[in-house]
């Protein structure tokens, strides 16, 4: 069975705690949007939104005091890929990459 791994980099944590207002305790949720584009899935892209209350992580990494997570009816939309959630400079906002294991 694959397991799905979650990657954010310190500029990405540095722009959640700045643009989000993200601090430690905090948990981020990544789901799957209808409309949109996305390497992994055509018609659906990746969305986020801050989700303290949420216990059903499927799949979840901590980094600074933050926690990233994706819950288990949401694992389809990675299609056997991991993310790396990154920032770009040149548009100041994050970015997701898809890597297969």
């Amino acid at each position: 069975m694959f397991m799905m791994k979650i990657e954010v980099s310190d500029q990405a944590i540095h722009w959640f705690k700045e643009e989000v207002g993200l601090e430690e305790g905090n948990k981020v949720r990544f789901f799957s949007k209808i409309y949109g584009s996305s390497p992994v899935q055509e018609g659906f892209s990746l969305a986020f939104t801050i989700d303290n209350d949420s216990k059903n992580a499927a799949v979840q990494t901590e980094s600074d005091g933050i926690t990233f997570f994706v819950e288990e009816p949401d694992l389809w939309f990675f299609n056997g890929h991991d993310l790396f959630v990154g920032y770009n400079e040149a548009l100041d906002e994050v970015e997701y990459k898809y890597s297969k294991s």
